[in-house]
């Protein structure tokens, strides 16, 4: 039986309270409610404290024109609250999206080390998912070997388009009409972006 994975965070764990208190005094109330949500695994509340972080870091309260930088703490934390979710849900690349934005965005206080250690962590994560799934094209693009995360290899190759991964250039093209994107791409399964439709 698999190990769950998680993201572990004993300095958040240790440090949230007084964190949440000095966000309160800067007026923070949504945002702690939000944070308390988050931490029963409600995602959505999650992502909306850190979003409420995130505003206050582009637009809230400044010192001599600085952000206040618990706003930048209080990202942090909830950066690293959604990045738990998003691990105990398996999804460790979205995981890492938002861990590198509080390694951008976030505090350099007492959450820094842990938003450090959780970038290893998923990042190690995201490594070993990559290592499950391989593809290996010979020349002239045919697919000598494809193997993902246990999905049966004939069937896959029915299941994808001619040529889908032999094409080396992939045309981008603007307003591109139907009949125009059926006649020089669809009928003969050449790959396309559509942009302006």
């Amino acid at each position: 039986m698999a190990t769950k994975r998680t993201l572990q965070t004993p300095v958040l764990d240790q440090e949230a309270p007084g964190l949440l208190r000095l966000v309160l005094e800067q007026g923070g109330y949504a945002f702690v409610t939000m944070v308390g949500l988050g931490e029963g695994g409600d995602m959505g509340a999650a992502e909306a404290a850190r979003e409420m972080a995130w505003e206050q870091i582009q637009g809230g309260p400044r010192e001599d024109d600085v952000v206040v930088p618990v706003w930048r703490e209080a990202y942090s934390m909830a950066c690293l609250r959604v990045a738990k979710i998003w691990v105990d849900r398996g999804e460790a690349g979205e995981a890492m999206r938002v861990v590198d934005m509080g390694l951008i965005m976030g505090g350099g206080g007492v959450l820094r080390g842990e938003m450090e250690m959780a970038a290893e962590t998923v990042g190690e994560m995201v490594r070993n998912e990559r290592e499950k799934g391989s593809l290996v094209v010979e020349e002239g693009g045919r697919v000598s070997e494809l193997h993902f995360n246990g999905v049966n290899d004939e069937e896959l190759l029915q299941v994808l388009p001619i040529k889908s991964l032999s094409s080396t250039i992939v045309k981008k093209k603007s307003s591109l009409s139907l009949e125009g994107f059926l006649r020089d791409y669809f009928l003969s399964g050449n790959p396309v972006i559509i942009s302006d439709a």
